[in-house]
């Protein structure tokens, strides 16, 4: 496996978990009127999701995606574990 996918599917993981600290955050904030974390998580956040689209383009061609599985990488960033879907089942088809 290259360099690069592995940074991809660290990123992978990441971003999810990051993503679940931003709704955490976004709860504690709205549910129970704890401090706003959000602008701090978010950027963190949205940081992580860039560097995760920029890997998911690069790794695109090496992993033999086609532009709907690239697309599903890119849509899997939005859901909740998606993007430890994406290390767990997408990025191991590298040949």
């Amino acid at each position: 496996m290259s360099s690069r996918v592995r940074q991809f599917r660290v990123i992978a993981v990441a971003e999810a978990i990051s993503y679940l600290v931003l709704l955490g955050a976004s709860l504690l904030k709205r549910g129970f009127a704890g401090p706003d974390l959000v602008p701090y998580v978010g950027l963190g956040h949205g940081l992580i999701f860039l560097v995760y689209f920029a890997l998911a383009v690069r790794v695109r061609e090496q992993l033999d995606w086609d532009t709907r599985t690239t697309l599903t990488v890119v849509v899997a960033a939005v859901i909740p574990f998606g993007g430890i879907y994406v290390e767990q089942r997408l990025t191991g088809r590298e040949g």
